[in-house]
């Protein structure tokens, strides 16, 4: 079997650039969805499953482009791939190549992250510099550092990062790493490394979010010696190889966020689970602090009800634990119709708040200067044509759509399909009424249908 053909196929295609969504807005949502696996988790830990000779099998891993292009990734490496629902089985015995491939890397920030799993493994990497969402410099400056005090020899030439490790052991020193900053990639990308490495590893100033967490999580299940993940200090003691897993990744908090959104600015009751609260504390607070209620029921279940008035409020986006820049845009688009003025500073990235002007032409009232966006709420919003403009942009829109009047049209899916697992349909599965037009006739059902579909929302 071909690796990359067991894969589902993600929307990769030109064809799925030019699809569009139509909402027509106004319609309460009603109903339980179920949250996907977390994206950001699923991308680094297919990375991490690099480091494991025997096979490894990751459950609950979302239906997403983002997740097909790893594993494109990880084909070209040698690795073999079979996905089932949302089981997928990863066998990286045989590494065959140590050079990503750049038409993959370039589209994919986060393949980047595997030269820490592939330089343990093979004591070479090759791999060309990232691409992603346009949202803002994203430096591999701290990866390759890290790598350098690790003992790797790292060269960036046209286009491409080559490390490799000297000396016929070709393995990787424990060090100690202090980060500038604390990136989540630059932190998964050395701890990775530092698993097969020779000694004692420690992080500084390491990234807290609960992907990181999950990622550690995951690399001792295989056997690794990690120590301190969540916290913003983080040790590794090397070990010579590690051992097959079977691990399910945590819930996607920001699909679980952009739902609770959903529900309050359609003034709607919904469900959500699975969830982990604790890694929403910032997003409840904020919904509760609009007036949005939310209640906990049980250990992983979430209910939104409908608030009879919005309140404005200001927003900071800040690393974890505070309030996540992934949620930034879906709460523009709810703060939109708050009564008041409200202001989001965005501190995470420097390009991100473009889908402002979107939002206007849907009639919110929305001034940006620099990295900071003054939001005074209007009565309602209408709808209009918009282009997303990158990953949770998109998700904005189509929370602005749903509450909007009339019907929005939105280009740009293919950033909306990086990240959230058939977000249109599980919509409709709540009451939406939107479809997806120049997709292919079997992955959209008709807008509001009544249809079952439990895997996506019940």
């Amino acid at each position: 079997m071909n690796p990359s053909s067991s894969l589902p196929d993600a929307k990769l295609t030109p064809e799925a650039d030019s699809s569009v969504l139509q909402i027509w807005g106004g319609h309460p949502l009603q109903g339980h969805v179920k949250i996907s696996g977390a994206k950001n988790s699923a991308l680094v830990i297919m990375a991490g499953a690099l480091l494991c000779s025997g096979d490894c099998r990751i459950r609950n891993v979302p239906l997403l482009a983002d997740v097909d292009r790893m594993g494109q990734v990880l084909s070209a490496l040698g690795v073999r791939l079979t996905r089932q629902g949302d089981i997928l089985d990863i066998n990286a015995r045989e590494i065959t190549t140590s050079k990503a491939p750049y038409e993959l890397v370039t589209q994919l920030r986060a393949s980047f992250f595997a030269i820490g799993s592939i330089l343990a493994r093979l004591g070479v990497a090759q791999m060309p510099l990232p691409g992603g969402c346009a949202i803002g410099a994203r430096p591999v400056d701290l990866h390759v550092r890290g790598l350098q005090a690790m003992g790797a020899e790292v060269q960036i030439e046209h286009g491409i990062c080559n490390a490799y490790v000297p000396g016929s052991s070709k393995r990787l020193k424990g060090a100690k790493i202090y980060l500038d900053i604390a990136s989540v990639g630059a932190t998964e990308t050395l701890m990775m490394a530092a698993t097969l490495a020779d000694g004692e590893t420690i992080i500084e100033n390491a990234a807290r979010e609960p992907e990181v967490v999950d990622l550690a999580n995951f690399c001792n299940a295989m056997g690794a010696k990690i120590q301190g993940a969540g916290t913003s200090t983080i040790t590794i003691v090397g070990v010579s190889q590690l051992h097959s897993v079977d691990y399910s990744i945590i819930p996607d908090r920001i699909e679980a966020g952009t739902f609770l959104v959903a529900g309050a600015i359609t003034r709607s009751e919904l469900t959500l689970s699975p969830v982990q609260p604790d890694h929403l504390i910032p997003v409840i607070a904020k919904l509760r602090e609009i007036g949005v209620t939310i209640i906990e029921e049980g250990s992983d279940t979430l209910r939104v009800l409908p608030a009879s008035t919005l309140r404005a409020t200001d927003i900071e986006t800040l690393p974890h634990p505070g309030f996540p820049t992934d949620m930034q845009a879906p709460f523009m688009a709810l703060l939109t119709l708050a009564e008041g003025d409200s202001l989001i500073n965005e501190s995470v990235f420097e390009n991100r708040l473009r889908h402002a002007s979107e939002l206007n032409r849907l009639g919110a009232d929305i001034r940006v200067k620099g990295n900071t966006a003054f939001v005074r709420g209007v009565p309602l919003l209408s709808g209009a044509p918009v282009l997303g403009t990158d990953l949770r942009a998109s998700a904005a829109l189509v929370l602005a759509g749903l509450a909007a009047q009339g019907k929005t049209t939105i280009q740009g899916l293919h950033h909306l399909d990086r990240g959230y697992d058939r977000l249109d349909m599980k919509l409709q599965q709540l009451g939406a009424k939107i479809l997806r037009v120049g997709a292919p006739a079997d992955t959209q059902l008709a807008p509001n249908t009544s249809a079952s579909t439990s895997s996506i929302a019940t």
